[in-house]
C-alpha cells in the first residue's frame, strides 16, 4: 500500500471512526462513571475488537455477514441483548454517575472494562458491515496480503482509539458537572436509555 493511498484511507475512515455508536456511548459512560483511565482501558478493548473484525473481514467473515441472513441475525441479537443489558445496568446503578469533588466513583478493573468493550465491538454487525464495505476498496483484488490487512485494521482501530481517548481527556469537565446528584440521576437515565435504544435499533436493523 502506498503512502498516498494510506492517507486517503485515513481521510475516508475519519467519519465512521468518530460517528456516534455503541462504542462511543460506552466511552462516554465509562468516562463519566469511572474516569480517564477506565475509558482508556475500554478504548483498548474496542480497538482490539476492531482489529479482530478487520482480520475476520479479510478472511471472509464480513462476506458471510453480508450474504447469510441467519448469521447476521444471530450476531445482531447477541449484540442487541448485550447493549440492552448494559443500558438497564446503568439505569439501575443509582450511584454510578454521582461523583464528589474529592472522590471518584467506584470503578471496575481494567480487565473487565477491556472485555466489556471488546464484546460490544465484535458483536456489532453494523461495524462489521462498515469495515466490509470500506476495507476492500483499499486491498489488492484476488489476494490476501497480511501486511496490508494489518495496516488497514490497526489504522482504523487507532483512529477509533484516538476518538475515545479524546472523550476520556475531556471527561474532567463532565465529571465536575455530575457533582450534583440530581444532574447525575438524569445523565444516568439518559445514558441507560440510549444504550437500550441502541440495542433495540440493532435488534430491528436489516442489512
Amino acid at each position: 500500500m502506498s503512502f498516498e493511498l494510506w492517507l486517503v484511507f485515513i481521510a475516508v475512515s475519519l467519519l465512521p471512526a468518530i460517528s456516534p455508536g455503541p462504542g462511543v456511548m460506552l466511552a462516554i459512560s465509562n468516562t463519566l462513571r469511572f474516569g480517564r483511565n477506565a475509558t482508556l482501558a475500554s478504548a483498548t478493548g474496542n480497538a482490539a475488537g476492531l482489529v479482530i473484525i478487520g482480520y475476520a473481514v479479510a478472511f471472509g467473515f464480513g462476506a458471510l455477514m453480508a450474504t447469510s441472513a441467519q448469521a447476521f441475525t444471530v450476531l445482531k441479537f447477541i449484540g442487541a441483548a448485550y447493549l440492552i443489558y448494559l443500558g438497564l445496568k446503568i439505569w439501575r446503578d443509582k450511584s454510578g454517575f454521582h461523583v464528589t469533588d474529592t472522590s471518584q466513583a467506584a470503578g471496575k478493573s481494567g480487565w473487565k472494562l477491556f472485555l466489556e468493550a471488546l464484546l460490544v465491538s465484535v458483536t456489532n454487525p453494523k461495524a462489521i458491515l462498515v469495515i466490509t464495505a470500506l476495507f476492500p476498496q483499499f486491498m489488492r483484488s484476488g489476494r490476501i496480503d497480511m501486511l496490508e490487512i494489518s495496516i488497514l485494521s490497526f489504522t482504523y482501530a487507532i483512529l477509533c482509539f484516538a476518538n475515545h481517548a479524546f472523550i476520556a481527556f475531556a471527561g474532567g469537565h463532565l465529571r465536575r458537572f455530575l457533582t450534583s446528584a440530581k444532574r447525575a440521576r438524569w445523565v444516568r437515565r439518559i445514558t441507560g436509555g440510549l444504550f437500550v435504544g441502541f440495542g433495540s435499533a440493532l435488534a430491528t436493523a436489516s442489512r
